[in-house]
């Protein structure tokens, strides 16, 4: 690809998106900045250099306002998302819509926006994904639901915008050092908040478990600039990969999943987040 070429990154007011507009736009690319505030954007600018657009995936109105703003564009990454976290049975619903709307609905809904300007220039779209849209895990089952939903839908549009050369990639990190993940405590304590005292009762050990997993996911993170790196050759490959896999730890992960026995592979995840095989019963109704 040129090195003048145009690309809208969406929540590039931090973590992964910032990281990849500061090294897209120091090889060259024109990029535009999807952020959330004025503040961010006026911080982003100055910061990177890049142009701005005020953009919250999930607003009707910013997103049918995008196609006007951009103009034409090469190439769209799709990186703002957000995590829920918790036992299934304790998600309220208005959370678990909204994890959807967000890392889901939102991203098509962009995709959707722009796919006429990229069409017309054989652009490309990268989504950032995770290693947890191919491996669910206890707690984080909203989290995954959104990810393996992300995955479908761009493996389907890889296929159907091919005729017009348009690429479509998934880049898939696992733990990441953004402000995201070093608040990753105070949200996980903030998405156990609603549940009742039974649920905590039953859940004692998956949430004990949950807390250690965190922190441990922490001291593994990897630098934004590593998933940085994996969005740029998504979109300067001559051939771009379906998926791009950031981290030796997350392709041995995603590879032995992959071929490990369903029950196998539970029994471990069970394990690792400190799941004991016989709950508490519980109390009688």
């Amino acid at each position: 690809m040129s090195s003048s070429r145009t690309v809208l990154i969406t929540g590039a007011g931090r973590g992964i998106g910032l990281a990849t507009a500061e090294r897209l736009a120091a090889a060259g690319w024109d990029v535009i900045a999807g952020v959330r505030s004025e503040a961010d954007a006026d911080r982003v600018a100055t910061q990177v250099g890049a142009r701005t657009v005020q953009l919250d995936i999930t607003s009707t109105d910013d997103v049918a306002r995008l196609p006007e703003l951009v103009g034409p564009l090469d190439a769209l990454v799709n990186n703002a998302g957000v995590v829920v976290s918790g036992p299934v049975e304790g998600v309220p619903l208005e959370r678990l819509r909204w994890q959807l709307e967000v890392n889901v609905v939102g991203q098509v809904a962009v995709t959707q926006a722009l796919l006429p300007a990229l069409r017309r220039s054989g652009g490309r779209i990268v989504f950032v994904s995770s290693v947890s849209g191919r491996v669910a895990t206890p707690m984080t089952g909203a989290y995954n639901a959104s990810k393996f939903a992300l995955e479908g839908l761009a493996d389907a549009l890889r296929m159907e915008v091919a005729p017009w050369g348009v690429r479509v990639s998934l880049v898939e990190p696992a733990q990441t050092a953004t402000d995201m993940w070093g608040q990753a405590v105070e949200r996980l304590e903030a998405d156990l908040e609603p549940l009742t005292d039974e649920q905590r009762r039953l859940y004692a050990d998956h949430i004990a478990g949950a807390r250690k997993v965190v922190k441990v996911s922490q001291r593994m993170a990897v630098p934004a600039e590593d998933v940085a790196g994996a969005i740029e050759k998504a979109l300067t490959d001559g051939r771009p990969r379906a998926r791009y896999v950031v981290g030796l730890g997350p392709k041995v992960q995603a590879g032995l999943a992959a071929i490990t026995p369903t029950p196998v592979l539970d029994a471990a995840l069970r394990t690792a987040s400190g799941i004991r095989g016989q709950g508490p019963e519980p109390d009688p109704a």
